[in-house]
């Protein structure tokens, strides 16, 4: 018997799918069909992906080529494969030629000439509704909005909102943008969806108008430091049917998903202390980041993994001769467990995070915020074992990609995101930090 496989997204499902499935099976008497997996395309930056992983393979099963269907789950699982499954030949379209031509010791290999005129990519064109994002800013530095935007189809950067005219006009001119405003009015009617990255005392005006607009929004976070108002805007969002995120990649990035679930999933016991640092050395030299802003990240980290039922905070900081904090250590005592961050404005500490538990312990180096890699050490074996991600840009892909699937979706989507109760906690802390500040 000779097994032919081969492999393929095989989204919205076409005629060249299908003759390329038909051409494999007429390489052997036994095809095996691997469909990508979801958490391997966003891994590998591919976000265009519009059905699911189960109507993919249905759409492959109803051809009736296929005598197994199997899950591509991971970079460099096409070798397990061929041998587990004892492959004559591996079947690709002509547009991979050579590339998997390092597998011929294992197996043959067959390039085939693709169906012409038809792809996934013209049919996603030719079907998806193209959202317009807007930008509102005070500043030139894009925060890599306008090259991680076009990674996700269905999106276009159209425009840019700022107060002071000489800035909306340099914007446009530095990322080629179609349109400065220096009317908010008339900026929200040219968009779909508005990021707000303007400075904290005008974030929730901004948020407000535009949702009374009915626009979809992102907003960097904190946008506020009272609670009522946090739940006016949630409210609000949603009585207008619109989408409300805020600005956190890490909640989107399916690596820190599978992080939670190893520190909560008692994979080193019970926690015992979350330890995190963060440095504006960490960030582009050009972005201008408030010590509020960049205190948020790691106490939202902190809620995720700990719990926001802390019984005790405590805010410590150091301020530079102008009044500005210069560096902040934020501690959240628990009954039985300790989490602090510690946050540098120009201090040069070391940035990471590390998660201690009773019977092991979690690393993540550096710019751990992006978890693109971490670590777990049991204490019993003393065996360290590695998890990483192949994570691209700065995150904001992912973000886009979850508002665009709530937004498409007719259905209730459990999208990762800040609960109530997490922005309560975050706010109290915000709230201290403030106090302390004046």
């Amino acid at each position: 018997m000779r097994t032919v496989i081969t492999y393929g997204t095989f989204d919205l499902f076409h005629k060249g799918h299908y003759n390329i499935l038909k051409r494999a099976k007429e390489e052997g008497d036994y095809l095996i069909v691997g469909v990508t997996g979801e958490s391997y395309d966003a891994e590998r930056g591919k976000l265009s992906v519009q059905d699911s992983l189960a109507t993919r393979i249905e759409n492959v099963k109803a051809t009736g080529f296929a005598d197994k269907i199997i899950v591509e789950e991971y970079l460099g699982q096409k070798i397990p494969d061929i041998l587990k499954y004892h492959v004559d030949v591996l079947v690709i379209g002509s547009d991979w030629k050579g590339k998997f031509d390092h597998l011929k010791k294992y197996c043959e290999i067959k390039y085939l000439e693709r169906t012409k005129d038809i792809s996934s990519t013209q049919l996603r064109e030719e079907k998806l509704t193209i959202y317009k994002l807007g930008i509102v800013t005070d500043d030139i530095n894009d925060k890599e909005v306008v090259s991680e935007s076009p990674r996700v189809s269905g999106i276009h950067v159209e425009s840019v909102f700022s107060e002071n005219r000489e800035t909306a006009d340099a914007f446009c001119e530095k990322y080629e943008l179609y349109k400065g405003f220096d009317d908010y009015d008339d900026f929200l009617d040219s968009i779909d969806i508005v990021y707000i990255k303007s400075n904290f005392s005008s974030r929730l005006n901004y948020i407000e108008r535009a949702l009374k607009k009915a626009k979809h929004v992102i907003c960097e976070v904190p946008y506020t430091i009272e609670l009522e108002k946090e739940k006016y805007i949630k409210k609000l969002a949603q009585e207008n049917g619109v989408v409300f995120f805020e600005d956190v990649p890490m909640l989107h990035l399916g690596v820190f998903g599978q992080l939670l679930w190893m520190a909560r999933g008692n994979v080193i016991g019970d926690i015992v202390s979350v330890k995190c640092s963060v440095s504006k050395k960490m960030f582009d030299e050009d972005n201008h980041i408030p010590f509020i802003d960049m205190a948020y990240v790691p106490i939202c980290a902190i809620m995720k993994i700990a719990g926001y039922n802390y019984t005790d905070s405590h805010v410590s900081i150091v301020k530079k001769e102008n009044g500005d904090i210069r560096y902040g250590l934020l501690t959240f005592e628990y009954e039985n467990a300790i989490a602090t961050a510690e946050v540098s404005e120009d201090v040069d500490i070391e940035c990471g995070m590390t998660i201690y538990g009773t019977t092991g312990e979690i690393k993540i180096p550096d710019d751990w915020w992006r978890v693109g890699y971490f670590s777990i050490l049991d204490y019993h074996d003393s065996k360290l074992k590695h998890y990483s991600s192949n994570f691209e840009g700065n995150g904001f892909r992912y973000l886009i990609q979850s508002i665009l699937r709530e937004i498409r979706s007719s259905d209730n989507l459990e999208i990762a995101g800040i609960t109530h109760e997490e922005n309560n906690a975050i706010t109290n802390m915000i709230r201290k930090i403030e106090e302390k500040s004046n």
